[in-house]
């Protein structure tokens, strides 16, 4: 008795110290990088030690091309520190509001935006404005129905779909043995 127990908590043990190796691994798991549609910022990115404030206004009209602006935007290392609605405006322009352009650029570069104008505006307290124009797009997000790369924790891989009909609109699989279909 006193053996089958020593085993069962080794057992117990190896199987927790794996679950906890296998979560501090995962943090530095990563996945294949999304295709991208614009410039990227991480490949543009801001060098070592510079801050860019960033103001973000949406004058394409449609919802959430600031905030994804500014996902964009952070991913890269600038600092958005507001965005929100703006002019209606055909086509995006970058606004560099000191007399230092490379950073209006470097942020024109990490969204795709080829208009860079210096209007410096000492009242503000930023280094770029960007407005969104309605031709500006985001980068792509992966499409997780078409993306075949699951995690490598993800046990739904090894089992296999269950075949049969379902029910039109719900999704629940239909038994034509006792199911009347309604």
């Amino acid at each position: 008795m006193g053996a089958r127990l020593r085993g069962l908590i080794v057992v117990v043990v190896v199987l927790v110290v794996g679950a906890f190796a296998g979560s501090a691994l995962a943090q530095w798991w990563t996945a294949p990088a999304a295709p991208r549609l614009t410039g990227s910022p991480a490949a543009v990115g801001v060098p070592a030690g510079v801050r860019i404030r960033v103001e973000v206004l949406n004058g394409g009209g449609r919802d959430g091309m600031a905030r994804s602006a500014t996902g964009e935007l952070r991913d890269g290392g600038f600092d958005v520190v507001y965005f929100g609605n703006g002019p209606a405006r055909d086509s995006s322009v970058v606004l560099a509001r000191t007399d230092d352009v490379a950073g209006a650029r470097l942020v024109a570069d990490a969204l795709g935006i080829r208009s860079v104008v210096a209007e410096p505006d000492s009242n503000l307290y930023l280094d770029v404005t960007v407005v969104l124009g309605q031709e500006w797009e985001p980068t792509a997000i992966p499409d997780p129905e078409t993306d075949d790369a699951a995690p490598w924790w993800d046990l739904r891989r090894f089992i296999p779909e269950r075949p049969g009909p379902t029910r039109p609109g719900t999704g629940r699989w239909v038994d034509p043995g006792t199911d009347d279909g309604g």
